[in-house]
């Protein structure tokens, strides 16, 4: 009878539908990196020094408890202290404002692939500029950077908001407010100073680099990508085994992977193996915040893509943002809007209804005195500007079925990163204090 039985599964094995895999074109690949070198960029990534004050870190808004961001909607950097949602204003040195953008993750960002950086791709690769890229400093752009994730990564610090600090406060924010950045003995040079005047960063730079020698700003930039490409890569999930054949997905997972791939379209936009196309789509995500502008400008709205290219049909465009370790990256959208991954998922669905109903008190944000946060949601013409700039028709999904995507969003977590291939160290050459 067992024998019959068995027969009979594999007979049925045979006659089913094979099982449908979306193409997601090549995989991945990321370069080799030389253990000392990111042994290096991860004592500079956690390492205040490089900040005008020496109070802020890069990870301080991209920390591995928060998913490698904040776990704010718009962050605190100058003029804050304290970690993740906890972070408050120093009132000794209150910030000028918010950062007007949410902390992107950095998973898998050293996979080849990522060549646009930033919500508004503002930094890109484009092999009709000087050294590969186009950049907001044109011309004035340092030249040898390895790659976009190396020169994407020190241009926090030439923020005032973020980490340079405020007017004339420390020699960084002076040179910065000046436009002293790439020039010699400009912000870039003060930093790379500051660093190879600590004995311990002077010997590691010897051992990658050679004795004595010269360091510059990018040798900063590119072991700080290498320990990146390191640390925070995340191709291991369940769904990447599932696509290799290794394991199959649990039902639920399966069912919304149908869906994401299928009625919902998630796809067209979250392609290839990470989840992005890499391009710019109006959705109306609602914008709270200061909105992204220049100082002498007044407004509070965030245009993104326009921004950048200056043509009309980029406004409001945001790039698409890979989904892995989505779980534990939020909040979500370019401002930071939606607190939780449903929330954001459901905005989707119908994005001009999300956005004209949208409830403010689900963003997580750090109090500032005096500061209104809600212009934006406040004025008919601005919203009526958002909705117009939308290109994603509404989905009718059923509660079930929004589930289902939830699930197989969580099956692209790749939970080796929550341990560390580094971590975080105890201590950095410099003595300054480690975000832990």
């Amino acid at each position: 009878m067992r024998a019959l039985t068995a027969l009979l599964l594999t007979a049925a094995a045979a006659t089913a539908a094979p099982e449908v895999r979306p193409d997601l074109g090549p995989p991945p690949v990321f370069r080799a990196v030389d253990p000392a070198r990111a042994e290096l960029g991860q004592l500079l990534f956690y390492d205040p020094i490089l900040s005008g004050n020496r109070n802020v870190s890069c990870a301080t808004c991209h920390h591995p408890r928060f998913g490698t961001s904040d776990g704010l909607s718009l962050g605190l950097g100058e003029g804050g202290i304290g970690l993740g949602p906890d972070r408050k204003v120093d009132a000794s040195n209150p910030p000028e404002q918010r950062i007007p953008r949410n902390a992107p993750a950095l998973f898998n960002l050293g996979a080849e692939e990522f060549s646009v950086m930033f919500h508004d791709g503002r930094l890109e690769a484009d092999s009709d500029h000087p050294d590969g890229m186009r950049t907001p400093l044109g011309q004035e752009m340092l030249s040898g950077f390895d790659s976009v994730l190396s020169a994407q990564a020190m241009f926090p610090v030439l923020s005032g908001d973020e980490m340079a600090g405020h007017y004339s406060e420390n020699d960084v924010s002076q040179s910065v407010r000046l436009g002293h950045l790439s020039l010699s003995g400009g912000a870039w040079d003060k930093i790379a100073a500051r660093v190879v005047a600590v004995p311990e960063y002077r010997a590691r730079f010897d051992a990658v680099l050679g004795q004595d020698a010269a360091v510059s700003f990018t040798d900063i930039s590119d072991v700080l990508a290498d320990f990146i490409r390191v640390e925070w890569r995340a191709d291991d999930s369940a769904f990447d085994r599932h696509m290799r054949g290794e394991a199959p997905l649990g039902a639920a997972a399966q069912q919304g992977m149908d869906l994401f791939y299928g009625k919902a379209g998630c796809g067209s936009c979250h392609a290839g193996w990470f989840q992005t196309d890499h391009g710019f789509h109006a959705i109306a995500m609602p914008q709270i915040g200061p909105g992204k502008a220049a100082r002498f400008e007044t407004h509070a709205r965030d245009e993104g893509r326009m921004r950048v290219t200056g043509a009309a049909e980029d406004a409001y465009r945001f790039r698409t943002p890979s989904l892995r370790n989505i779980t534990d990256t939020g909040p979500y959208g370019h401002a930071g809007s939606y607190a939780t991954l449903e929330a954001v998922v459901r905005h989707h669905l119908d994005p001009v209804a999300g956005l004209m109903e949208y409830d403010p008190a689900q963003a997580v944000l750090v109090a500032l005195d005096g500061v209104d946060d809600q212009r934006i949601l406040r004025d008919q013409a601005e919203l009526a500007a958002i909705a117009e700039a939308n290109k994603l028709a509404p989905v009718d999904l059923s509660d079930d079925e929004v589930a289902a995507i939830l699930s197989f969003l969580a099956a692209l977590s790749d939970d080796g990163w929550r341990q560390g291939r580094m971590g975080v160290p105890d201590a950095v050459p410099s003595g300054l204090p480690v975000d832990r």
